[in-house]
């Protein structure tokens, strides 16, 4: 085998590393089911033991704490458990809709926000704001490069009575000096969570 041979194999093992690195990354982040997350299916809340059955591939929120509880005119509540900063330099909220009420309710497209190119991806929770009143600034959900919004979305057009739903947004973090911000959501009043 003469060196030229060898820089070829060499080249070539190469860049079958690099494509099968790629192809377990992309899979590794959903790319297996179009790049669109799906929202965890409506479930009943019925304490850890139920918690630590989430489907594959769905994660439920930390329910160990709650942040806020908000709720609507049709009496839906909106908990929030977690407002957690990453190394990425985002902000994962997550937590639960619940219907505690005796009929359905059927989420409003209010949810998935107002920039029309979002609305087209189907439901999603793109509606969803957190505002940093020390830093006068506001935050949006994140967008994929396919402008689907980084939140629950696919899921049902209803919440069934006593049922729950659970949801996660992103954003981009705010400051490490700020540790508070407003969480805004068409139907809720607005609620002051803490960052951790």
């Amino acid at each position: 085998m003469n060196n030229r041979h060898v820089r070829n194999v060499r080249r070539a093992g190469a860049a079958a590393l690099l494509v099968s690195t790629l192809v377990f990354s992309v899979a590794a982040c959903g790319g297996d089911k179009g790049g669109q997350d799906k929202a965890p299916a409506a479930s009943s809340e019925s304490g850890k033991d139920k918690e630590e059955e989430a489907p594959e591939g769905e994660t439920l929120p930390d329910r160990s704490s709650t942040l806020a509880t908000l709720k609507n005119d049709k009496g839906i509540e909106m908990v929030v458990y977690t407002a957690k900063r990453d190394s990425g330099g985002f902000l994962t909220i997550s937590g639960d809709f619940k219907n505690p009420g005796s009929e359905g309710f059927t989420t409003p497209v209010e949810w998935s926000g107002q920039e029309e190119a979002v609305k087209g991806a189907g439901p999603s929770l793109a509606g969803m704001t957190l505002v940093d009143s020390v830093g006068k600034k506001r935050y949006y959900v994140l967008r994929d490069t396919d402008n689907r919004a980084l939140t629950t979305s696919n899921y049902t057009s209803s919440i069934e009575a006593g049922k729950s739903l659970n949801f996660f947004a992103q954003f981009p973090a705010p400051p490490n000096t700020t540790s508070k911000v407003d969480l805004q959501f068409p139907g809720f009043p607005n609620a002051t969570i803490e960052i951790s």
